[in-house]
């Protein structure tokens, strides 16, 4: 199929895009954040006040992109700047168009970043998911199919592979965190190093918490945003930790399929989703403390059989699941066109 993908061309968003080129599509990407990356205070614009002013201007350079193009599908990977009266007319271009969203785009947390997006869910012809309390949040604003799926790791950004001399030196941890800094993590982290966890963090505004002089010691640096960084953090990790975004409502993340992809030992919270992706103690392990965590941390860091035993079978759990890009990506476009 000829695909307009209108999403990012980086991170998460780019690794869908590719796999549907995989799996043999012709895509064409637009990322609605550049065209308005000029504009003053974008940011506080969308996040505050919906948008306004910004989505028009997206509106106009994505029409303007794809006038006299045909496309079979369109893929609205997030659509945050994405309004009602675009969807509306790129039915013009396609006759389907379809939102994949990893977002909680019905929280809270993000004040009225999603109010856009809210307003076109009844005009796309599939929503996709990865929360159950999305499913019936879409269908009250008149979702005409809602698709609920777990997130998914890349079949290539998160491909196992062995490390050399140089990497395993330069990246080598003991317990590993890659992930943007909310207040609820200063307070656990802080708790972890207290109870002696050897910690190493990668990600942004770690110094703004209140509990940053106890966590600057372990912080190695920004997020790690290519893909080469971020596996090979994981890669040279004994342990990887995954923690929710309890504003999102999250029950799994990114981390807990492609760390286990990558064949990294995924130490995470202990959830009803994380239970349903692996056995706990034997293909992932989980905690619902910061002492529980530390114990859990200290007992793996100790035993090098047990710590080799999760990371093979928890890859093993995450190839039998099938969580991967081009598998999500097979599932969403069977159901867009049912």
């Amino acid at each position: 199929m000829k695909i307009l993908y209108l999403g990012s061309d980086q991170g998460t968003s780019k690794h869908r895009a590719d796999a549907l080129l995989r799996l043999g599509h012709e895509v064409e990407i637009l990322n609605p954040v550049k065209f308005v990356s000029g504009v003053p205070l974008a940011g506080a614009i969308h996040r505050y006040l919906g948008g306004i002013g910004l989505v028009s201007k997206v509106q106009t350079q994505v029409l303007q992109s794809v006038r006299g193009s045909a496309f079979d599908l369109v893929w609205v990977d997030n659509g945050a700047l994405v309004s009602r009266p675009l969807v509306d007319k790129l039915r013009r271009v396609a006759p389907r168009i379809i939102n994949y969203n990893l977002d909680d785009p019905f929280g809270t947390r993000d004040v009225n970043a999603w109010a856009q997006y809210r307003s076109a869910v009844s005009a796309y012809d599939l929503v996709v998911v990865v929360r159950e309390e999305n499913i019936a949040e879409a269908q009250a604003l008149n979702a005409k199919q809602v698709l609920h799926v777990y997130r998914a790791a890349d079949e290539v950004a998160h491909a196992p592979r062995e490390l050399t001399t140089e990497e395993k030196s330069k990246w080598q941890s003991d317990v590993l965190f890659i992930g943007t800094a909310f207040p609820e993590r200063g307070a656990f982290f802080r708790d972890l190093i207290r109870l002696g966890v050897p910690l190493s963090i990668f990600g942004g505004k770690w110094s703004e918490l209140k509990e940053w002089p106890v966590l600057k010691h372990c912080w190695k640096g920004a997020g790690l945003e290519d893909a080469y960084s971020y596996s090979t953090a994981i890669l040279a990790a004994k342990v990887s930790l995954g923690l929710l975004s309890k504003g999102n409502r999250d029950l799994h993340t990114q981390r807990s399929l492609e760390i286990p992809s990558l064949g990294g030992v995924f130490c995470a919270e202990r959830t009803s989703e994380h239970l349903n992706l692996y056995r706990e103690d034997e293909e992932a392990v989980f905690w619902s403390s910061p002492a529980e965590c530390a114990e859990k941390c200290a007992a793996l860091l100790k035993n090098d059989t047990w710590r080799r035993s999760v990371s093979v079978r928890g890859h093993e759990r995450f190839v039998k699941n099938g969580w991967t890009n081009m598998n999500v990506a097979e599932m969403i476009l069977r159901a867009a066109f049912e």
